[in-house]
């Protein structure tokens, strides 16, 4: 059972500590969230944001925030150094990109199935006396409409 990011009976510093080298307190503000068996975890955090103000921000937090906070800058600075110049604004950008286009594949196949279903109907419909005959553009016919 870990108990503060540490095996029980063991004074294995916490991945932080290990990293800047110093005796990990019992009290370690790092200890809970940056265990020593994920050592990459805190290595990018304290690349981009620093220890000193990951430090800062901890302690400023109530307790039942933290771990997300951590969560947070891990996932940012792990953004910021696949992409130092966006960073998660360079991935969310990449997302909105993604279902705008899938919104566009979505609509021109609604709207082929409405096109399918006008045709279905109005060959259906050719033979019932005192129906309206529907006129469909045939100019196209022959494309698909999933090329983008």
């Amino acid at each position: 059972m870990k108990e503060s990011g540490r095996k029980q009976g063991a004074l294995s510093p916490c991945a932080a500590c290990k990293l800047l080298r110093r005796r990990c307190a019992q009290d370690c503000v790092f200890a809970p969230y940056f265990p020593a068996d994920e050592p990459q975890k805190f290595a990018s955090v304290h690349k981009v944001f620093g220890a000193s103000n990951v430090n800062k921000m901890l302690q400023e937090l109530p307790e039942h925030q933290r771990s997300d906070a951590v969560s947070s800058m891990v996932y940012e600075a792990n953004a910021r150094l696949r992409d130092p110049v966006y960073g998660c604004v360079g991935a969310i950008s990449s997302l909105q990109q993604q279902i705008d286009s899938l919104q566009t594949q979505l609509a021109i196949a609604q709207a082929e199935v409405v096109h399918m279903r006008m045709r279905q109907y109005g060959s259906s419909s050719n033979n019932i006396p005192g129906t309206m005959d529907m006129v469909v553009d045939q100019t196209n016919a022959g494309e698909s409409l999933w090329s983008c």
